[in-house]
Parts: C-alpha cells; structure tokens; sequence
C-alpha cells in the first residue's frame, strides 16, 4: 500500500480543493433595442423590452 513520506500543508489541500469551488459567471447577452448588456430570456432592465415587446414602461 503506498503510504505519503511527508504531511500535505494546509495551503496545498486548500488551493486543491478550492479549484472545484468557483461560482459560475453568469451569462450576458447584448439588448437588441438598446444595446445594454442583460441577462438572456429576461425583461432588459435599461428599456424594458423583451422579444423586440415593451414590457414595463420605462422614461
């Protein structure tokens, strides 16, 4: 049975596990009307269209 010659450090088992922990960017997708970054399949909230409808009122 293979047995480690020296202890793993703290900050080697840390940084290892901590690779698989990341949170997810998310998604962006560029307004047709107005050309605002938004999230995809949700109400643009610089003009307020989604699928080329106004959906809330905006001034």
């Amino acid at each position: 049975m293979a047995v480690p010659k020296r202890k793993t450090g703290r900050s080697v088992t840390h940084s290892r596990r901590s690779a698989n922990c990341k949170a997810p960017v998310p998604a962006r997708s560029v307004c047709p009307q107005c050309g605002a970054a938004k999230r995809p399949h949700y109400v643009c909230g610089n003009c307020g269209y989604y699928k080329n409808r106004e959906v809330i009122v905006t001034e």
